[in-house]
């Protein structure tokens, strides 16, 4: 889907030609955002991290990756699939979202989300799940105002929680 969800946005299909910057961004946002929280929070842009990223970017349904642009530049990503933890193949899950520091807070990742949730919905998912630092307030503030909650899951020692959400059906 390729559509302008906000003035000068474009959120359209990632794809594996994005690796190199969607790993960057990806890796700034990481350490901006989370800092001392975890102890492998000064990550570095690899070429191991780039070819998993080009990876990742290139699975099959029902993985689904978005590149959020501006101006012709990609300034955040989002994807979604089934849920990994718990391993159940009825629930989605949010599997990353990361929006470039300048960017934050200008709606890039509201409208990443409202593609990802879309999507969840039109793939038959009534439920899913996301993981993120435990301690991070800013997205944990996201998350719930936007309908996740937490759920008790926990994993990493603790150090990541578990959110889910209600999907709502698609609109027919």
């Amino acid at each position: 889907m390729r559509g302008d969800l906000r003035p000068g946005l474009v959120i359209r299909p990632a794809s594996a030609s994005d690796a190199e910057v969607v790993t960057r961004i990806y890796v700034d946002s990481w350490n901006a955002s989370f800092g001392g929280l975890l102890s492998q929070a000064d990550r570095t842009v690899t070429p191991d991290l780039v070819a998993r990223w080009r990876h990742d970017l290139s699975r099959p349904l029902p993985h689904r990756w978005w590149a959020a642009e501006r101006s012709g530049s990609i300034v955040g990503c989002a994807g979604i699939g089934p849920s990994r933890d718990p391993v159940d193949p009825a629930i989605g899950e949010l599997d990353s979202i990361f929006v470039d520091q300048p960017h934050w807070r200008t709606g890039v990742g509201s409208a990443l989300v409202a593609v990802a949730h879309r999507h969840l919905a039109r793939d038959g998912y009534r439920v899913a799940v996301l993981w993120t630092v435990a301690g991070y307030r800013q997205g944990i503030d996201f998350y719930q105002a936007i309908g996740w909650h937490p759920d008790g899951g926990v994993r990493d020692q603790g150090r990541q929680i578990r959110m889910r959400r209600a999907i709502e059906p698609p609109r027919p």
